[in-house]
């Protein structure tokens, strides 16, 4: 069955894309809102940012540069006051000065109460621990509640289209760097069906690759190379002192890394100045270049559709 398209409505709340934005979808009654922590004032007065819900506090650690997330529900207070009032004591937390913007989920006919916002909460926090996306700032795990069967299957939907609208917002936080299984490291042939897997085998280094919509995701179980020429690019150097928790003695990657470009993750595997395009091959040999030529190719002879 074809995929189907969805129809998002982005509102600029203040004519520009930097500001508050507003996000509705279509069939939807979930309303999302992105809001600069600059900008929490001039969301006073509106109802539905009064009433229970989910909200996300986005930010980046000054220490190791890593994206992180808190994760939190708010109810309704005996003054009316709800999400916004509970953002506002977090702008005023000390301890947590390190969020910039915030991602708040309510509904439009004022439907969550302690039940669904307590569930929604857990899903959304277990969903972002193992995309391994950000850190999630959550000190414990919250509690998903008592619900039937037939609000769960209800919630479970509001989740899917809240994925949509997370990542349309510029968050990425539910989605791992590689969305399907992904096959062993052992394996030399396999492939997935997001694409073909790619390989470096020299200079100590006995790396592999695959290619994903967002760039290349070296994978983990990669070894790089332990030495770098004086030469080597200094973001791949700055990317290795960046990761070197994620390395182990054996210089073998711990985790999955995602970089933009073929030669970046060739760089850094490497650790010298290098052509992606011409070092990341199949098993077979066949080089990237060589690769995405041939495909090239098999599109252009191709017949045309009408």
């Amino acid at each position: 069955m074809a995929t189907r398209g969805k129809s998002i409505n982005l509102f600029l709340m203040d004519g520009d894309p930097s500001g508050r934005i507003k996000c509705t979808l279509a069939n939807w009654t979930g309303v999302a809102y992105k809001i600069p922590r600059t900008e929490l004032d001039k969301c006073k007065g509106r109802d539905d940012l009064s009433q229970s819900g989910v909200y996300f506090l986005f930010g980046t650690s000054d220490q190791t540069g890593e994206n992180m997330v808190y994760i939190g529900q708010a109810g309704v207070r005996k003054n009316g006051e709800g999400i916004l009032y509970r953002l506002q004591e977090h702008k005023r937390n000390p301890e947590k000065d390190y969020w910039t913007e915030a991602v708040v989920f309510t509904t439009s006919n004022n439907s969550f109460g302690p039940t669904e916002i307590s569930y929604l909460e857990n899903r959304f926090c277990n969903l972002a621990t193992d995309a391994k996306r950000y850190v999630v700032k959550n000190g414990n795990d919250p509690t998903p509640g008592h619900i039937t069967e037939e609000k769960e299957s209800e919630l479970e939907e509001f989740i899917d289209y809240a994925k949509i609208v997370m990542g349309t917002l510029g968050h990425k936080v539910f989605e791992p760097l590689l969305q399907t299984a992904v096959p062993t490291f052992e394996s030399d042939t396999a492939t997935t069906t997001e694409g073909q897997l790619f390989f470096i085998k020299r200079s100590g280094a006995n790396a592999k690759c695959k290619l994903t919509n967002e760039g290349i995701v070296v994978l983990a179980g990669s070894v790089i190379r332990k030495d770098i020429v004086p030469s080597c690019p200094d973001y791949a150097i700055a990317i290795r002192e960046e990761n070197k928790e994620n390395i182990d003695a054996e210089f073998v990657l711990q985790k999955d890394l995602l970089f933009k470009t073929p030669s970046g993750a060739s760089a850094f595997v490497l650790g010298a100045p290098t052509n992606g395009n011409a070092e990341w091959k199949t098993a077979d040999g066949k080089s990237l270049k060589e690769v995405e030529a041939s495909e090239s190719a098999m599109q252009e002879d191709a017949p045309c559709s009408e």
